[in-house]
């Protein structure tokens, strides 16, 4: 069966780094009504003086929307969209943009079922240093990959409908794939690169680094500044996967220092080599 969603009105629910840049991107690329809400009253004035959005998303209106996007963290949104099922008209579109997708999948597809709205779990990859509406854009999503977890992954007509709703946002591809999958690798792409990063810069050394730094020590640090109260959140509930990932950078960094206590020259040649090969092997030189 074919699946087409007509949005003519978008409405977003966080208007941070991502919800802001999803609004601007459907606003600016698309000329799409966009409704918006957000907990900071000023966030929200900025964002319909700067003619982002049209007006304030409400229950009253919420049932206008095409396309509704919670840009919550995860457990939020989990209970945002369970509150405001009632009030959305069948064949609405939910896409949540969460860091993680198993609870929230497995929460929200059987009450998208039960209300006759479509829920699809959605991670945007992209982000800055920054966060908060007044680094949001239109371009944010520019050539980046949108991750979308589907309940049917082999819905290829939805999949193809979703590549008509984001094109707004110039994604270079959508990733489908299970929430299992998206949380598994979400650890090694993204939650281990903060705790590395994070942990990095406690060294005592980082005080002096100044005039001693340059482009390796800002592409490993430029993530230790972080949210910590969401990020608490997200390494807590996917925990197993992060710890899984952790577990195998402990086990290698460990090789590096056996080889270092033992002088081992040829062992710590290997092991360095074995990093290029497997670098060249997944990414090219």
């Amino acid at each position: 069966m074919s699946v087409d969603f007509t949005i003519k009105t978008v409405g977003v629910v966080g208007l941070g780094l991502i919800g802001g840049s999803f609004a601007k991107a459907f606003k600016e690329n698309a000329g799409l009504k966009v409704y918006g809400a957000d907990s900071d009253p000023e966030v929200m004035q900025e964002a319909l003086s700067d003619g982002t959005l049209d007006g304030e998303l409400t229950k009253e209106n919420i049932g206008e929307v095409d396309l509704l996007i919670p840009a919550l963290y995860p457990r939020t949104v989990i209970r945002y969209v369970k509150e405001v099922a009632p009030l959305l008209r069948k064949g609405t579109l939910v896409v949540d943009t969460a860091g993680l997708k198993r609870d929230i999948c497995r929460e929200l597809f059987p009450v998208a079922k039960e209300f006759g709205f479509t829920f699809v779990g959605g991670h945007p990859m992209a982000g800055k240093k920054y966060s908060g509406y007044k680094y949001s854009t239109g371009k944010l999503f520019k050539d980046s990959s949108m991750i979308i977890v589907p309940e049917d992954l082999e819905d290829e007509e939805l999949v193809k409908a979703l590549e008509k709703v984001f094109a707004p946002c110039e994604c270079a591809r959508l990733t489908v794939c299970s929430a299992e999958k998206h949380d598994s690798m979400i650890a090694f792409t993204s939650e281990l690169a903060h705790i590395v990063s994070n942990a990095y810069v406690k060294s005592p050394t980082a005080m002096e680094h100044k005039g001693f730094s340059a482009g390796s020590y800002k592409d490993l640090t430029r993530v230790a500044w972080l949210n910590q109260d969401m990020w608490t959140d997200i390494f807590m509930d996917n925990r197993d996967n992060v710890i899984k990932e952790l577990d195998y950078i402990i086990h290698f960094l460990g090789e590096y220092k056996e080889a270092l206590l033992k002088e081992d020259r040829e062992t710590l040649r290997q092991l360095l080599l074995d990093g290029k090969i497997a670098k060249e092997t997944i990414d090219g030189k």
